[in-house]
């Protein structure tokens, strides 16, 4: 072995040196840069990955065993004519995949054929299958920031559209917020009131307004003459919702 080999090897051991170059101090520095690096690393992916996201799932209420209670935490998302004679309501599920299928290929022609022309409005109403459905309520929830912006359909539609990609993620946080940017929202708003428990209870008061009335799967939709009754459309194909409509009105 060369003298200075040795040279090298007695001082590393001392603590003046590392094998492969730098001084003890800098390669310490290096380890904790790695270290602090790691951990950055890990906050971020879980700030993004739903860590630190609000509520995910119903939470409790006080009082909704009082009808007129219930009715004024449930609120649902309205389209159309206020005073139209027939409302047509929906209880949906944002990760149900029958919920995507009436959300493009028939909500598109209810809006367009009995909503825009004045025949009827539509309202929308959360029904998260929880129990089947890890992150239908999140979404629920998601959809109601959107709508802080005033983009709530813009946001349903995008839901629906993206639906397999973040019904299969471990934690969609990432991915809602992904498509808030993607939409022009205010991204920072929009994070601010998804971390936060926002719209739980609201969220959570439609689901137990569609139970009491009866809703057990979705997509249900009712189509309502304003007569305080409401008829549930079976098979809810656009020909059939047009002829409970019309039935309706």
């Amino acid at each position: 072995m060369s003298k200075n080999r040795a040279k090298r090897r007695a001082e590393a051991r001392r603590g003046g040196g590392a094998p492969g170059g730098g001084t003890g101090s800098n390669r310490l520095y290096v380890i904790l840069g790695i270290v602090a690096a790691l951990a950055l690393g890990s906050f971020a992916y879980s700030y993004f990955s739903g860590a630190r996201t609000g509520a995910t799932a119903p939470v409790e209420l006080e009082g909704v065993e009082d009808s007129e209670r219930l009715v004024e935490l449930a609120q649902g998302i309205e389209l159309g004519d206020p005073d139209a004679e027939v409302t047509i309501i929906e209880f949906a599920d944002y990760q149900c995949p029958a919920c995507q299928q009436f959300a493009t290929r028939v909500l598109p022609s209810v809006k367009r054929e009995l909503v825009d022309t004045g025949l009827a409005r539509y309202v929308f109403y959360d029904f998260p299958l929880s129990s089947a459905h890890q992150h239908a309520f999140f979404a629920a929830r998601a959809a109601r920031c959107a709508d802080d912006q005033d983009r709530y359909w813009d946001y349903h539609d995008e839901l629906f559209r993206h639906q397999s990609e973040w019904a299969r993620s471990g934690s969609p946080a990432r991915l809602f917020s992904g498509y808030a940017a993607d939409l022009g929202l205010d991204r920072s708003e929009f994070d601010s009131c998804l971390r936060s428990d926002r719209y739980a209870e609201l969220v959570t008061a439609n689901q137990i307004l569609g139970q009491r009335m009866g809703v057990s799967g979705t997509p249900t939709v009712l189509v309502s003459g304003g007569q305080g009754g409401a008829t549930r459309v079976q098979n809810w194909d656009f020909e059939n919702i047009r002829q409970a409509v019309e039935d309706a009105s």
